[in-house]
């Protein structure tokens, strides 16, 4: 069997539901490696989020654990060569970029639940890299939101994703 080097990617998305019942905010987790979804993960948030940049947030400190944890497992695996670069994690929200980033408190985060600030290490120590990209190029987003039928295949084609043609 031969060993691939590790291109791993990780994009994340939050949407939410306002009804007059409940606050719903979904978190979606997309893995891809060498072109392909290895992994993928829609749950609903465990606490309720303040802003779209809490739960964006929120859903990148969970992508960053999981990210660890598909690391290490292929790692294990042996099914890459090495992993030495650290896994990118895509958001479309730039105030969680930039709280995951930077190691102080904000003043409209001081009220986030300690555990989501775990990403702040991880990237620190090299595991992972948040990176900002525009709302149209995140992948995530057709999981999560409504969207018109050529942005939904285009991003379903770039996560390796194909149609089956249910005749044959």
């Amino acid at each position: 069997m031969a060993l691939i080097p590790l291109l791993g990617f990780t994009w994340v998305s939050s949407d939410r539901t306002d009804s007059r019942i409940n606050l719903d905010l979904t978190n979606l987790t997309v893995f891809t490696l060498n072109g392909g979804a290895i992994s993928w993960k829609s749950s609903k948030q465990d606490t309720i989020a303040d802003s779209t940049t809490e739960a964006e947030y929120i859903a990148a400190s969970d992508a960053a654990k999981e990210a660890v944890w598909l690391r290490n497992f292929l790692s294990d695996l042996r099914v890459v060569a090495s992993i030495s670069r650290p896994i990118d994690i895509f958001c479309d929200n730039s105030g969680a970029v930039a709280q995951a980033k930077e190691p102080r408190e904000h003043h409209k985060s001081r009220h986030v639940l300690r555990k989501y600030h775990l990403i702040r290490e991880i990237i620190g120590r090299g595991d992972v890299r948040i990176c900002k990209i525009p709302t149209e190029e995140n992948v995530a987003d057709p999981l999560t939101k409504p969207l018109a039928r050529v942005k939904h295949e285009a991003h379903a084609n770039s996560i390796g994703m194909q149609y089956l043609d249910a005749s044959s």
